[in-house]
């Protein structure tokens, strides 16, 4: 350990470790308990926090050889927490939180984002993780052979055929309305990879399927965000799904992959890709549709952003939405959850085509057929920097690491997600 930890910050983290040892079980603590148990957070916390401000680099050194290791968030915040136990939470911890529903945990998830922004924060470090999120994941890797063979994936929530050059993208987890869990991110993940990295791809397509959902049965659906039961089940992860969902597959749209195999004078692979949005693009699912090339969107569907209502940061909606639209429609759609129907005249600015439900096999295919040339990939690159600044996003990022973890623990965000989890909605 090239710096060590401060006495008092070791001091600090063994206070918080001895209460919780000692105090009931975090739903049946009274508000003594509770009051005395979070000041001695709160100063283990200032205290990481300052730690870091001035450490950082040095400690992302140590975890990755001084770079020459290549972590991913995953991987990275596992490395910290055995080197630098006072740092971040141990793997004991963490299991037995993940044990218990959102409104139950201990909240260590907020040191991981302490420790993540201040990563993310560094102009040195930062970027070093940024590149290590862009390569392929292990998963893809190991399915690349077989895809390129066959064309066809299929994976627990999505599968995807190539056709004629292009990776169409099914999102088909019937049940939920393709309300993402961890599960769903992974898989997500591994089929972007895999179209970014076969060489007979030229575009990749996303698309819904067809539903089982009684209410929208048969009728295919975007997305309906993050899935809420999960939240309130307390098996969504501010590292496994928020922040791997927002560093991997959603940058690698933007940026595309990072491989050795890639061409010298490019550090990335990248593609054209297209969304096809059918009944509704809730929440997350339009966080997905700002980093699309082309969106197409039956004329009787929506989008919206309904963070306010849950409590949560979307993403980086908030970095993304206002170059799309504007401030001012920004702030309706993200504050004050207004819906934007596809035929709005302000939906324009979301969205590029709208054509008739049965129009959309057809406008799929010449939105393909137009994205195809040679050309379109260096100039989607060039578009790419200026619209959005590597820079610009490991700064937005840092902070989010730390905003959406105080949120996931705050107690208007754990009534919600309550609320909504029993009405079987996403977000």
């Amino acid at each position: 350990m090239t710096v060590p930890l401060w006495p008092e910050l070791r001091q600090a983290a063994l206070r918080v470790d001895e209460l919780v040892a000692k105090l009931p079980e975090p739903g049946a603590r009274g508000p003594e308990e509770r009051a005395a148990l979070a000041a001695a957070k709160d100063t283990a916390r200032a205290l990481r926090t300052r730690y870091l401000h001035t450490h950082a680099d040095a400690v992302y050194d140590h975890l990755t050889s001084g770079g020459a290791d290549e972590l991913r968030i995953v991987e990275l915040v596992g490395a910290a927490a055995a080197a630098f136990p006072a740092l971040l939470p141990t793997a004991g911890q963490l299991a037995a939180d993940r044990a218990r529903r959102q409104a139950d945990k201990e909240g260590y998830e907020i040191d991981q984002g302490i420790f993540l922004r201040a990563v993310l924060g560094s102009p040195r470090s930062g970027p070093h993780l940024l590149d290590a999120m862009l390569r392929p994941t292990p998963r893809a890797l190991r399915l690349l052979p077989e895809f390129t063979r066959t064309g066809v994936l299929e994976t627990t929530s999505v599968r995807m055929e190539r056709r004629d050059g292009a990776a169409y993208l099914t999102m088909c987890r019937d049940d939920c309305l393709n309300a993402e869990d961890e599960q769903q991110v992974d898989d997500m993940e591994t089929a972007v990879d895999l179209a970014l990295l076969d060489p007979e791809v030229r575009v990749g397509v996303v698309r819904g399927g067809p539903m089982s959902h009684p209410r929208y049965r048969g009728r295919r659906v975007f997305s309906a965000g993050i899935n809420l039961k999960s939240l309130h089940a307390g098996t969504i992860s501010l590292v496994g799904f928020l922040l791997r969902r927002e560093l991997g597959y959603l940058h690698k749209l933007v940026r595309g992959v990072r491989t050795d195999t890639a061409p010298w004078h490019s550090p990335t692979v990248e593609k054209p890709w297209v969304a096809a949005v059918e009944t509704f693009a809730i929440g997350g699912g339009t966080q997905l549709l700002l980093v699309f090339d082309h969106v197409i969107a039956a004329s009787d569907a929506y989008i919206s952003l309904p963070a306010a209502r849950e409590g949560i940061v979307p993403g980086a909606a908030n970095f993304r939405l206002g170059r799309h639209a504007g401030p001012r429609i920004s702030r309706q759609v993200i504050l004050q959850g207004r819906r934007i129907r596809a035929t709005e005249p302000d939906a324009r600015l979301l969205i590029d085509e709208v054509v008739e439900p049965e129009e959309m096999d057809t406008a799929v295919a010449g939105a393909v057929r137009r994205l195809g040339g040679p050309a379109v990939v260096p100039n989607r690159r060039m578009l790419g920097g200026a619209e959005e600044p590597v820079e610009e996003f490991r700064r937005y990022m840092a902070e989010f690491a730390l905003q959406q973890a105080l949120r996931l623990y705050g107690e208007d965000v754990i009534g919600k997600v309550g609320r909504f989890a029993g009405q079987g909605q996403g977000a």
